[in-house]
């Protein structure tokens, strides 16, 4: 069966796949612009700068001319992802020769924010106001809660907590490739569902953003709005509060979505509204391979497949569930064991060796963090064997011949199968016989001139 692959873009992606149009709109915010900026390999990021405050274009050869021999290929994926994202513009002179253009846009843009600097269009909440914030370590217990308790929800666990109502726009977001609904029946998790609770939370946070971006046409927002409102909301400040009143009304119900996630978090004060933006929407603006999670690991896996995990999280034991047997579970502790079965589990569900292989290295304890290897290579090697146990079976399309009118006819039949090596099985008793479906046609015609 082949495995479905969940890839998680970051903004730079979906960036560069929009319209010019859309594209120029966008470099019109120098917040945009400084978040693209961060996100360039170090080479364009130096091409960038240093046609910053050139106003005339640059011919290919001389560019080539800016780096060494051996860096070659490193300038060839800086000028491809320059172009993409129509940061360079290439054009062709009257020599016609390759020649590449700053983006004037995005020029004026970081030129201005680069001498005068750039300020938010929002203030952050005024040092007078009587509102109680809350500290660091709460606003980030906030934010690991709503995006388990969303995950929770997800597995449909009967352990899952209703602690937040998902809005519409949400469960679109969940329900397109995450869950399967038919008519009268619970939503399940599709293929897709099963390994996107295996991925970190980082990739995790990409996918949903993705999707929540790609639906967003259909709820009539503007995809490039929603990707600026939501980089601009990667540069306000941690765990500092912002005036609901200086959004519009598709920023507050986006606003709100982002609060059930546990990207923001909303406060009611006496008079007004402020939203809170926690750790995870500092993240938006940091691109996929930079943004790797350093949470603490919690699994240690045995040579004998043995699992203990070290969390009191209902989250934890429910993702373990999906590719082990649970056998206890203790305030502090999940105790299971890695068997074939539990993994064949898995394997149907559409989750593939190496995805559960690579969540027991990135989630081992720090008591085996350092260890090489981190989960033991008896382990890893039978996880392997058995997926591959499970895929030795070879799906032939054939057809079933039966009902021959004498024995004759059946074993005529048989030998002719056997000499154009279609022949995949026979029964002489009850006179059936199995062909390969290629050879269909043939056996028909060899049939027919027989009666």
């Amino acid at each position: 069966m082949p495995q479905v692959r969940i890839v998680a873009r970051n903004f730079m992606d979906m960036v560069a796949a929009l319209p010019s149009a859309k594209l120029d709109k966008l470099y019109e915010s120098s917040f945009i612009c400084e978040a693209l900026l961060r996100s360039l390999p170090p080479l364009a990021k130096k091409y960038t700068l240093q046609m910053l405050f050139i106003e005339s274009p640059v011919t290919a050869k001389s560019m080539e001319e800016w780096v060494l021999p051996d860096g070659f290929s490193k300038h060839r994926v800086a000028i491809d992802r320059l172009l993409q994202l129509r940061i360079f513009l290439e054009l062709s002179d009257r020599k016609k020769e390759t020649i590449y253009l700053i983006n004037p846009k995005f020029q004026s843009s970081m030129q201005k924010y680069l001498l005068h600097g750039g300020t938010l269009p929002r203030e952050s909440m005024p040092l007078g106001a009587t509102v109680r914030l809350l500290t660091l370590e709460d606003l980030e217990a906030y934010a690991q809660k709503q995006w388990e308790c969303f995950l929770l929800q997800l597995i449909n666990s009967a352990q899952a907590e209703r602690l937040t109502n998902f809005s519409p726009s949400m469960i679109k977001v969940f329900q397109r490739g995450l869950l399967s609904s038919r008519e009268n029946e619970v939503p399940r998790l599709t293929e897709n569902g099963f390994q996107f609770l295996l991925m970190d939370t980082n990739a995790q946070l990409w996918y949903i953003i993705r999707e929540y971006i790609t639906t967003s046409e259909d709820r009539g927002v503007d995809s490039s709005d929603l990707i600026s409102f939501l980089l601009e909301l990667s540069f306000h400040s941690l765990a500092e509060a912002y005036n609901l009143n200086t959004l519009d009304d598709v920023q507050i119900n986006v606003i709100k979505d982002l609060a059930d996630l546990g990207l923001v978090k909303l406060q009611q004060g006496r008079k007004e509204s402020w939203f809170i933006p926690t750790k995870l929407a500092s993240n938006l603006a940091v691109s996929l391979s930079d943004s790797s999670s350093h949470k603490q690991g919690f699994v240690v896996v045995e040579t004998n497949f043995r699992i203990y995990a070290y969390s009191s999280s209902k989250l934890h034991s429910e993702i373990l569930r999906l590719f082990s047997r649970i056998e206890y579970l203790l305030p502090n502790l999940i105790v299971g064991a890695i068997t074939k079965e539990s993994l064949y589990t898995a394997f149907e569900n559409g989750i593939t060796a190496e995805q559960i292989i690579s969540f027991l290295q990135q989630n081992a304890h720090a008591r085996v963090a350092e260890r090489i290897p981190t989960v033991p290579e008896n382990v890893t090697d039978q996880i392997r064997l058995w997926e591959t146990d499970r895929n030795r079976v070879e799906m032939i399309p054939s057809h079933l011949y039966e009902d021959f009118p004498s024995k004759d006819v059946f074993e005529a039949a048989c030998e002719f199968a056997r000499e154009v090596g279609g022949l995949l099985w026979e029964d002489a008793v009850k006179m059936q016989l199995i062909v390969r479906g290629e050879l269909h046609q043939q056996m028909r015609d060899f049939l027919r001139r027989l009666k």
